[in-house]
Order: C-alpha cells, then structure tokens, then sequence
C-alpha cells in the first residue's frame, strides 16, 4: 500500500489511502484542530459522520471542510482554524453577540409575564 504526503499546517505527514482528514488528526494525537468564534473554545471530531460540524477545516484552501468525511489526496494541504474564515470573496460578518434579550422582550419582563 502506497502512502500519500499531505501537509498540515505546513508539516509533512504520511498518510494511508481512504483515510480521512478526522483520521490522520487523530492518529498525530490531536484531538481538536478548531476553535469557535465566539469563546474559542477547541472543537474536533464529534459526530464522525458529518452532521454535527464540529470537526471543520480548510483543505487546499476551501473553507468548512468536514474532516471526518472527507478522504485525504496526496499532497492536500489542510489548515487547522481559529474562529471562522469565510470563502474568498465574501464579506466578514461579525457574530451577534447575545444580549439576554428574546424578541425584544428581556428576562425581567419575561419572568414577570410567567408570575
């Protein structure tokens, strides 16, 4: 079986081939290879099937990459991230921010609706 060269965050791995970006992470003992935006909280595999998200990259350059589907290419590079980064060509949003306020109604008023 002939193994393929990949890079991640600019260090040369070998690889097997059929294995998935989730995999080979895991195998280099990482265990989380994203952060969220907000908190920047570690993120990594979750589901492994590709429904929850969690596990996202960037390979060859194309943003939310789910890495436990998707299978590795010789000489793929992959890119870990912070926070979020948006395809080329799109304009950066910024999060909104929660403000404890639902609809425009805010706790207090909510709890006194309740009582």
């Amino acid at each position: 079986m002939a193994l393929m060269t990949v890079y991640v965050d600019g260090e040369r791995h070998r690889a097997l081939p059929g294995q998935t970006v989730a995999a080979l992470l895991l195998a280099t003992g990482r265990r989380s290879w994203r952060t969220t935006r907000l908190g920047g909280r570690p993120r990594g595999v979750f589901c492994g099937v590709g429904v929850c998200y969690d596990c996202l990259l960037v390979v060859n350059g194309l943003p939310d990459v789910r890495a436990c589907l998707r299978e590795l290419r010789d000489g793929d590079r992959v890119e870990t991230l912070r926070g979020a980064r948006l395809p080329a060509g799109t304009e950066t949003v910024r999060p909104v921010r929660d403000t404890g306020e639902k609809d425009g109604v805010d706790e207090a008023d909510e709890a006194d609706e309740v009582a």
